[in-house]
């Protein structure tokens, strides 16, 4: 069964990942960009600017890391935009006298160490130079942060939605499926029935083959789909239960593509096909009817034809239990890619022909 899809979208954590390299590549330029600047003035000291952008790195980084950590409490007003910028700037200032502390303890620290002093203007101008620059940054990376949490919040909707999806067209499929057994339960017992007293042995037969194949159906069940091979099996059992109560009237023909034995098809799909023609046209007349099974297998299609040679001259309506179930399970299961078509044989009788794709 095709499975949906989930998503091919990266999940939000894998995009935070990949925002690490165009972080890590802008700090780098900055660094270039100091270093420029030191070999302009003619005395070019490397450490200087290593220490000053590895600062001013080194707390935006751990700020944006906290941020990352922390905002996934806000998730719940991503519907709400103006609830959640106003929120998250509410701890703006805060973590602003935070970074710019940080930043220049690193700085004033590291240069006393290496038995100098860290150069800066008036604590009123360094202020408010930083402020705004950090000002202009937190709101780019809030914008940024919203984008990717709602993005991570339609994923995961989508997600959601697509697994209810797929749980209601399991039920959907595993309850057509045994729609199935009690109506083909039903035939098979009247099959049976009609042979206890005319023929005991050969009613005794059928109960073996009977219990066989119901074991094998009631396994099958479990799963909306099974390979050609194994649904060929079943078939085949149903067949000579069928061709035992009229073996003066029917005849059975096969013609199957080896190579479309591992084709996944529909649990108990073709049952219906054949019991369709048995019901229709082998238990309502006395002439002996022809039944040609083929199956062709053509790049990534299969092909399946179930045809008799009666007496039909017009199409039915409407679809029968059988083939109406079946429809409905092609379409669960393939949607668009899946058809099932009923169209008359020239000289009369029925051609049923199913096509879905063939998915090993």
């Amino acid at each position: 069964m095709p499975s949906s899809t989930l998503f091919d979208e990266p999940n939000p954590t894998i995009l935070w990942r990949r925002l690490v390299w165009p972080w890590a590549g802008f700090w780098l330029l900055m660094l270039a960009v100091g270093i420029q600047e030191t070999l302009w003035t003619g005395k070019p000291q490397f450490w200087r600017p290593l220490v000053n952008t590895g600062s001013s790195a080194l707390a935006a980084t751990v700020l944006i890391a906290v941020q990352v950590r922390r905002g996934s409490r806000r998730n719940r007003f991503l519907n709400q935009p103006l609830q959640w910028f106003l929120r998250t700037w509410a701890s703006m200032p805060l973590q602003m006298v935070a970074y710019i502390a940080a930043m220049y303890a690193l700085r004033i620290g590291v240069y006393a160490l290496a038995g100098a002093t860290y150069p800066h203007g008036p604590w009123v101008e360094v202020m408010a130079y930083e402020a705004t620059s950090f000002i202009v940054f937190y709101a780019l990376f809030i914008g940024i942060s919203f984008g990717v949490r709602s993005y991570g919040a339609w994923v995961d909707e989508r997600l959601a939605v697509e697994k209810q999806a797929n749980l209601a067209k399991q039920a959907q499929l595993a309850q057509l499926t045994q729609q199935l057994q009690p109506h083909f339960l039903f035939n098979a017992l009247n099959t049976v029935s009609s042979l206890i007293h005319s023929d005991p042995d050969a009613a005794d037969i059928l109960l073996t083959r009977l219990a066989t194949l119901l074991r094998a159906a009631t396994d099958a069940s479990q799963r909306p789909e099974q390979s050609l091979a194994d649904e060929l099996t079943l078939l085949h059992a149903y067949a000579d239960i069928m061709v035992q109560r009229f073996a003066d009237r029917v005849r059975i023909s096969w013609e199957i593509d080896a190579n479309a034995q591992d084709c996944r098809v529909p649990t108990l799909g073709l049952q219906p096909l054949l019991e369709n023609c048995f019901h229709h046209v082998v238990e309502k007349r006395s002439a002996l009817t022809h039944i040609a099974i083929r199956i062709t297998r053509s790049v990534s299609r299969l092909q399946i034809e179930i045809e008799d040679d009666g007496d039909l001259q017009s199409l039915p309506d409407k679809r029968g239990v059988g083939l109406g179930n079946l429809e409905r399970r092609l379409q669960s299961l393939y949607g668009t890619q899946a058809s099932l078509e009923l169209r008359l044989r020239s000289g009369g009788g029925l051609i049923v022909g199913v096509s879905l794709p063939c998915a090993h």
